[in-house]
């Protein structure tokens, strides 16, 4: 079985604004063609400080397998859309290009 935690980050300042393995945040992802869509379950008060950099966003997927190496998917969502459901409580982001890798296997090129 696999394990995926989200994080939702500040492009520019790095600083995150969720991470569903500490803020307990659910979330599910589907790829539709070249696009990614994020959809969370959160609260509005924590979706406030999102919208105002809603176009400085990334979010980083963490696929965790038994006995293999974590895999991390680097998700930047350009001009991607971002909204807010406030009656459902559901935060959708779209991201339009990614990178795929091995953390442990890149910085062991570096």
């Amino acid at each position: 079985m696999m394990k995926e935690t989200l994080l939702v980050k500040h492009a520019v300042g790095g600083r995150t604004f969720i991470d569903s393995g500490k803020d307990g945040v659910s979330f599910q992802w589907e790829q539709a063609g070249e696009e990614t869509r994020f959809v969370l379950s959160v609260s509005p008060e924590r979706v406030q400080e999102i919208m105002k950099w809603k176009d400085e966003l990334n979010v980083f997927l963490f696929q965790e397998q038994e006995g293999q190496p974590i895999q991390k998917i680097w998700f930047y969502v350009k001009d991607g859309p971002v909204a807010y459901d406030a009656a459902s409580g559901q935060l959708t982001i779209v991201a339009e290009s990614k990178i795929k890798y091995i953390p442990e296997q890149f910085s062991a090129q570096l």
